[in-house]
């Protein structure tokens, strides 16, 4: 069978890494399982799941233009409940941090986030003034959002030069 993206494959554990774990594969090839796509649950340690010799089920991720392949054990693993203790109904060995509210998956599977106007409210006994504050008001939520939306991306506390709320 040809290694092409979706197919699965017996293989052999060659070598471990900090990283994630090299797999033998059909062919003579080898591929590669990161450490985030060796578990269901958070893995700290490769070491304490994967050794040197382990016949490991794996599937194929992703073959990068250089021929590397990207494999995963934890796409052939049964998706946790996420209503039942394991590692989002409980703290997962995380040392007392909670959960995130629906994890990484369902963050990566939700419609990005994109600024929705809030339905007009009537003008139709406004003062200009009143209309001009409302509009005032709506684009300094709009600039909070994507100030907000900005940061996060940033990896947070940067600020544009006019933003700071200093000089120089």
């Amino acid at each position: 069978m040809a290694i092409e993206v979706g197919n699965v494959f017996e293989g052999r554990v060659t070598g471990v890494k900090p990283f994630g774990a090299f797999v033998a594969l059909p062919e003579g090839r080898v591929g590669m399982v990161h450490i985030s796509e060796v578990s269901n649950e958070f893995v700290q340690d490769i070491n304490t799941v994967l050794h040197d010799g382990d016949e490991v089920k794996v599937q194929v991720i992703n073959i990068a233009p250089d021929g590397k392949v990207a494999l995963s054990i934890k796409r052939l693993l049964p998706r946790p409940d996420r209503r039942e203790g394991g590692h989002f109904g409980g703290n997962g060995g995380r040392g007392g941090r909670p959960p995130r509210e629906g994890g990484r998956a369902a963050a990566r599977d939700a419609a990005p986030r994109v600024w929705q106007p809030k339905a007009p409210a009537r003008t139709d006994n406004m003062s200009f003034e009143d209309m001009m504050s409302r509009f005032k008001s709506q684009s300094e939520e709009k600039m909070a959002d994507l100030d907000h939306e900005t940061n996060n991306r940033r990896g947070g506390g940067y600020a544009p030069r006019g933003r700071r709320g200093g000089g120089r």
